[in-house]
C-alpha cells in the first residue's frame, strides 16, 4: 500500500483535506465516463499545481509513429495513442479581479471531494482564502450523463463568506490542448472552426492522420440564490479558444451558481459536416431538461446497472469499497451498444497503453460483461474481434505467415497490430489463444451456438493456421516446439516453450477441430461457406492435428510439476520471501538485463492455464503447481492477483485467496503499483469481479450446468451478488453457515452446488 488518504466507504470515493501532492493520484481516482466518453477528475477552475489534464473520446486515437533504436522487419509502424480532446469542463472563476485557484489561495479549508458510485456524479466543497483576503465557499458537481451520452453537466456553485464581491464566471472551451504520452511531441488536433450563437460555443477540429472530425460544445445557465439571471454574456475566442463572461455584483453569504453543459458529437456517429446540428439539439435536449433532472436520470440509469451488477460484503468497507469502484469503472468505461468499441486498460482515466485494446478483454472482461449485462454486450465484443480478422491475417504475412494464417495485435485500435516493444510485439503470441478461449467461454456460459457458424470459426480456423506454422518440429526431442516466445510472464523474453503458448496452443488446434465437425453436421449451409471461403481440407487439418498431439511440455521430474519454460530451473531461485524488499518493485529498481535472469514471475504465467483449462488437470496438480510458481510471483502486474485470488480460494488457502482479493480490489485505491497518477487499471478490475464470483463463489459451468461451490473469509459476515445465466438471473448469497439462492425467471433452473443437483424455481428462495 502506498496511498492511504482515501475513506472507507461503502457506497462513495471520498477524500478529505487539500493536499497538493495527491491531485494527479486524485484525477485518476475520481475519473468519471459514460461510454461515450470520459474525464479525469481535473478541477473545473484554473490550477496552476502538478496536474494531468485529461478529456477522451471513446473510439478517437491518432496513429504516434513508433519511436526505436533499432527497426525491424514486421515492426508496427505507429503506436496508437488514445487522444487527450477538447476540453470543455473548463470554468475561471474570478473573485474582484484574482482568480480563483486552489494552489495559490492562502488558505485552503474544509475540503471534500465525493465520487457518489451509486449515482454517478462527482463533487467538491472547500473554503478558500484568496490573496486579496476574500473567503468563499465552493461546492460543485458534476456528471457525464448515461441518458444523453455525447453530454455532460457541470452545476458550481461559489459563495463570498466575509464580504459581498464581483465574481466572474468564464466558461471557456480549449482545443489547444497536448497528450502527456506522445512519442515524438506530433500536433494532434486540427482546429478548424471556433463560433457561437447565443450562450452557445462551438470548437469544431479533428485529428491529424486519422481524421475524426469532432466538435466540442457548451452552453450555460447563470443563477442566484437558484433565481435565474438573465444575463447577456461577453465572448470572446482565438485559433482554440472560445469563452463566456458572467459577471455579477454578489452579496455576502449569497451564493452564485453556473450550470454548464458540455461535451462532444463525433462523426462516428453523425455527419462531419453536420456535427454543430447535432450538438445544438443535444443541447437543447440538455437544457430543456435542466441539470436537476438530468441528474436525476444519471441516478435512475446507474440505479438500473446496479441491480444487476451490484456485489454486497457485510463486515469489512474496505473490501465493500473496492469492489463497488471496480464495477462502477468498468461500467464507467464500457456499455456493451456498439462492436466497434472496446475496453482498454486504461479506460477514460489516463494515456499509459495507448488507450487500446488488449488480450485483457478476452481473457479478463467478456466473463464479466456475460454474467452482469445482457449476453449480446459480450457478443459484441466477439464480434469485434472478427471484425478485424483480415487484420489480424495481415499482421501475420507482416511476418512471414500465409495461408490465411491469423496474428490478433497485443495492442491495436483498427485490428492492426500498434505496439512498440518487439518482445511483446513479435513473440507474446500466447495473445491468439485468449481470444480462441473466449469463443470457447461464450459458448459454455450462454449457450449460444450461433456466433460460431456465423462468426467465429472463421477466427478459430485463422489462429489455428498461424499455431500450425509457428510451432517447429524438433527431431532431437520428436516432438514439435514453440520457439522464441514471452509468455504471461513479461519478466520472461524470447524463451522457448513457455508452457502456457504451448498448451493453449494445442488446445486451440484441438477446439477448432471440434468445432469445425459440429458445424459441418449441424449448420452445413454456413461450413460450406466458410470452407469455400477459407479453403480448408483434410490435409490441412491432419496437419494441424499432428502438431497438436505431438506438442513438447517442459516438465520436472523433481518438482513434479510443468516448467514455465525450457530455462527455467536453470536460475537461482530464491523465492519473493527472500528478496530485499528495499528492492520491490524490481521493475523500477532493476535493470531490465537482471529482470530477466530472476526467477521472479510478473504475474500468472502456468497458473494462467490451470484457471483457463482446469478442467485438465487435478486440484491436486493445481496444489503442486500453486506452491512451486506463487513464492517467486512478485505480482507486478494488475492482472496478477486476481487469478491467484482464484485458485487459492479453490486450494481452501483462504487466507491467501483474501490478501490476494483485497490486492486487486484495492490496487488503485492503495496504489499498490506506485503508479496510480499514471490512470486506473480497467481491465484488471474485471478480474477483481471474478475474484468473488469465481474464487469465493465458485461459480463454473460444468457438464452445461451452472456450478457453485461457495467459500467466505474469515474477516466478512456475508456477500452476495447476482449473475444472468442464459437470461435467467440468478442471486447468490453467502454467510458464514449457509448459502441462499433466489431465481429470477419463468422457469425452473438446475444447478450444482458443491457437486449436488440442486433445483431453484422462480421467486422461491432456497438455502443450502
Amino acid at each position: 500500500m502506498n496511498l492511504d488518504y482515501i475513506i472507507p466507504n461503502n457506497w462513495s470515493i471520498l477524500e478529505e483535506g487539500f493536499d497538493p501532492n495527491q491531485v494527479k493520484a486524485s484525477e485518476s481516482l475520481f475519473s468519471i465516463g459514460n461510454g461515450a466518453m470520459g474525464q479525469r477528475a481535473n478541477f473545473e477552475e484554473k490550477y496552476s499545481g502538478p496536474t494531468f489534464q485529461g478529456s477522451y473520446i471513446a473510439g478517437v486515437y491518432y496513429p504516434d509513429k513508433t519511436r526505436v533504436g533499432w527497426w525491424k522487419n514486421g515492426y508496427p509502424e505507429y503506436f496508437a495513442k488514445v487522444l487527450n480532446a477538447p476540453s470543455w469542463i473548463g470554468i475561471n472563476v474570478t473573485i474582484n479581479d484574482e482568480q480563483l485557484d486552489l494552489f495559490a489561495c492562502k488558505n485552503v479549508k474544509d475540503f471534500r471531494r465525493e465520487l457518489n458510485m451509486k449515482e454517478g456524479w462527482l463533487s467538491r466543497s472547500f473554503v478558500a482564502t484568496l490573496q486579496n483576503n476574500i473567503e468563499v465557499e465552493v461546492k460543485t458537481t458534476r456528471f457525464l450523463s448515461l441518458d444523453l451520452d455525447e453530454v455532460g453537466a457541470i452545476n458550481f456553485n461559489i459563495k463570498p463568506l466575509n464580504s459581498d464581491a464581483e465574481i466572474t464566471f468564464q466558461p471557456y472551451l480549449d482545443s489547444g490542448i497536448t497528450n502527456e504520452d506522445t512519442n515524438w511531441e506530433d500536433k494532434f488536433w486540427d482546429t478548424l472552426n471556433v463560433s457561437h450563437e447565443n450562450n452557445q460555443a462551438f470548437i469544431q477540429a479533428k485529428t491529424m492522420k486519422t481524421d475524426f472530425y469532432t466538435c466540442t460544445f457548451m452552453e450555460s445557465q447563470v443563477f442566484i440564490d437558484g433565481k435565474s439571471v438573465i444575463n447577456k454574456p461577453d465572448f470572446a475566442s482565438d485559433a482554440h479558444l472560445a469563452s463566456f463572461s458572467y459577471t455579477y455584483n454578489v452579496k455576502k453569504d449569497e451564493t452564485y451558481t453556473i450550470h454548464k453543459f458540455g461535451g462532444y458529437t463525433v462523426d462516428r456517429d453523425h455527419d462531419k459536416n453536420e456535427l454543430v446540428a447535432a450538438a445544438k439539439s443535444i443541447l437543447s435536449k440538455a437544457t430543456d431538461a435542466g441539470f436537476s433532472k438530468l441528474l436525476d436520470g444519471q441516478k435512475e440509469a446507474w440505479a438500473k446497472i446496479w441491480d444487476m451488477a451490484d456485489i454486497t460484503i457485510d463486515g469489512d468497507v474496505k473490501a465493500q469499497q473496492g469492489i463497488r469502484f471496480n464495477i462502477f469503472h468498468l461500467n464507467q468505461t464500457y456499455s456493451g451498444t456498439d462492436a466497434t468499441l472496446n475496453i482498454g486498460p486504461k479506460g477514460f482515466t489516463g494515456e499509459k497503453y495507448g488507450g487500446s485494446t488488449y488480450w485483457d478483454t478476452e481473457a479478463y472482461c467478456i466473463p464479466f460483461y456475460m454474467a452482469t449485462k445482457d449476453q449480446e454486450v459480450a457478443r459484441n465484443l466477439l464480434t469485434y474481434r472478427y471484425n478485424h480478422l483480415e487484420k489480424a491475417i495481415e499482421n501475420a504475412q507482416k511476418l512471414g505467415f500465409s495461408n490465411g494464417a491469423a496474428l490478433y495485435p497485443m495492442v491495436t485500435m483498427n485490428g492492426e497490430e500498434c505496439h512498440n516493444e518487439w518482445e511483446i510485439t513479435f513473440e507474446e503470441i500466447h495473445r491468439n489463444g485468449a481470444i480462441a478461449f473466449a469463443i470457447f467461454n461464450y459458448y459454455r456460459y450462454t449457450g449460444d451456438f450461433s456466433y460460431i457458424p456465423e462468426m467465429g470459426l472463421e477466427v478459430l480456423i485463422g489462429i489455428s493456421r498461424f499455431w500450425h506454422q509457428r510451432a517447429n518440429f524438433s527431431t532431437h526431442k520428436n516432438k514439435y516446439m514453440i520457439l522464441g516466445v514471452t509468455g504471461p510472464n513479461e519478466y520472461e523474453n524470447n524463451v522457448n516453450n513457455n508452457w502456457y503458448t504451448n498448451y493453449i496452443a494445442k488446445w486451440c488446434i484441438d477446439y477448432t477441430l471440434e468445432t469445425i465437425e459440429k458445424v459441418k453436421e449441424g449448420h452445413s449451409a454456413d461450413f460450406e461457406r466458410i470452407s469455400g471461403k477459407t479453403n480448408i481440407s483434410h490435409e490441412e487439418l491432419a496437419l494441424w492435428k499432428k502438431v497438436a498431439d505431438n506438442m513438447y511440455f517442459p516438465y520436472s521430474d523433481e518438482h513434479k510439476v510443468f516448467l514455465q519454460q525450457d530455462g527455467f530451473l536453470d536460475k537461482e531461485l530464491i523465492t519473493v520471501e527472500d528478496l530485499d524488499q528495499t528492492q520491490r518493485p524490481i521493475n523500477q529498481k532493476w535493470s531490465w538485463d537482471r529482470i530477466l535472469r530472476s526467477p521472479y514471475i510478473k504475474q500468472a504465467d502456468i497458473l494462467q492455464g490451470f484457471y483457463f483449462f482446469e478442467d485438465d488437470f487435478s486440484t491436486e496438480e493445481l496444489e503442486r503447481h500453486f506452491k512451486f510458481y506463487e513464492p517467486f510471483t512478485v505480482h507486478e502486474s494488475s492482472l496478477s492477483p486476481c487469478v491467484h485470488s482464484i485458485q487459492a480460494a479453490k486450494l481452501d488457502r483462504m487466507d491467501q485467496a483474501y490478501t490476494f482479493y483485497l490486492r486487486t480490489s484495492r490496487l488503485d485505491l492503495d496504489d499498490y503499483n506506485h503508479e496510480v497518477h499514471e490512470g486506473l487499471h480497467i481491465t484488471s478490475m474485471a478480474g477483481t469481479w471474478m475474484s468473488i464470483v469465481e474464487g469465493f463463489g465458485g461459480m463454473r459451468i460444468k457438464n452445461d450446468t451452472l456450478s457453485f461451490e461457495p467459500k467466505i473469509p474469515n474477516q466478512w459476515d456475508a456477500y452476495s451478488f447476482k449473475v444472468n445465466f442464459r437470461n435467467q438471473i440468478i442471486k447468490v448469497s453467502v454467510n458464514q453457515n449457509e448459502t441462499q439462492f433466489q431465481l429470477e425467471g419463468d422457469t425452473d433452473l438446475q444447478i450444482l452446488v458443491n457437486g449436488k443437483e440442486l433445483t431453484i424455481s422462480p421467486n422461491n428462495l432456497v438455502t443450502v
